[in-house]
């Protein structure tokens, strides 16, 4: 089974995001969502972002997360 997490981006630097997941950063490819920009949610799978979302369901996610303790 595969699990895409939401992170925020918080900058980008020729198609690769900096995002952050719970107050860690990992860098993320942009090559599947190019139209993404700093201060979007994205789905983050195996470093390629690979959907923009809208923030109200990142944070719902993240804290449905954070109550199976996943993250």
């Amino acid at each position: 089974m595969c699990l895409a997490v939401p992170a925020k981006i918080i900058s980008i630097e020729d198609g690769v995001a900096e995002v952050d997941l719970n107050g860690t950063t990992y860098k993320a490819s942009l090559m599947l969502t190019p139209e993404a920009k700093a201060g979007d949610y994205v789905l983050l799978h195996t470093g390629y972002a690979i959907q923009v979302i809208d923030e109200k369901d990142a944070l719902e996610t993240l804290s449905i997360f954070k109550q199976m303790e996943m993250l």
